[in-house]
């Protein structure tokens, strides 16, 4: 596809049904039937059975809601990302999905999993970044807790990317955290930054107030979702992007580190 200088960002912002994936389905639909067009749509972290570590409920490959993401991808034109519960190989992931319109896809299994609610008891780390290119754009894919971990989104010429997305269940209890920490992974990298995060009360009591935002490389918030379900969209432009590394190449100073 020809190379695009604007890139129209979409996501969804939704309070999710907890481990019921058709009705997640439908309230993803209903949202996008709704929506503007989009060259990118992103989804939650687990947007179709939320927060959960029941694993026997994981889809296989291709399950109820990686075939949604191809259906959605097909009829958008768009690339659609989002995580999914997954099982393969005999192991349960938390894995994030870039899908494309022609149906193929590319996966990203989390790295850091957030063993405060025994994630790292059910599912297995991932252990390599993943950045797909799109339109023109190289886009790159992480997983809520992994915000915390500035290194292992370091911006890097073997790890380029210029739209970071994180997907989320980032809880209410924290949620200064998540506003903090999107503008400054922005500025570390000098990258266009966008957290996607649900809304509402899951089974286990915790509550989400979304504020899924879409950041400026100078770490200046572009547009925020609120506490408010529904489909965003925001268009944002390589070239100042690309004129502003060039004018402050501060990547080339990084210090360097083992991600092994």
């Amino acid at each position: 596809m020809a190379e695009a200088s604007v890139l129209r960002v979409g996501w969804i912002q939704m309070d999710i049904a907890w481990e019921d994936p058709a009705a997640n389905v439908a309230r993803v639909e209903k949202l996008l039937s709704h929506a503007l067009p989009a060259d990118v749509w992103v989804l939650p972290e687990m947007w179709s059975t939320g927060f959960s570590m029941r694993t026997e409920i994981a889809e296989e490959e291709p399950g109820q809601g990686l075939r949604a993401m191809q259906r959605w991808a097909a009829q958008q034109q768009a690339l659609f990302i989002g995580s999914l519960m997954v099982k393969a190989q005999g192991r349960y992931y938390n894995r994030a999905y870039a899908v494309f319109p022609d149906g193929s896809y590319v996966a990203y299994d989390k790295r850091h999993l957030f063993r405060m609610a025994g994630e790292d008891t059910y599912y297995t780390a991932g252990t390599r970044q993943v950045a797909v290119e799109w339109q023109g754009w190289r886009i790159a894919m992480q997983v809520c807790y992994d915000l915390r971990f500035p290194v292992w989104a370091r911006w890097r010429p073997d790890y380029p990317y210029d739209l970071l997305v994180y997907v989320a269940n980032w809880p209410a209890v924290r949620q200064t955290h998540w506003e903090r920490l999107l503008p400054a992974r922005a500025v570390e990298n000098l990258s266009y930054v966008l957290g996607v995060n649900r809304i509402g009360q899951d089974a286990k009591g915790l509550m989400y107030v979304g504020g899924s935002s879409l950041w400026s490389f100078w770490g200046e918030k572009i547009l925020s979702a609120g506490e408010t379900e529904g489909a965003f969209r925001m268009e944002i432009a390589l070239s100042p992007l690309q004129a502003y590394r060039v004018r402050f190449p501060a990547w080339q100073d990084a210090d360097a580190f083992s991600l092994v």
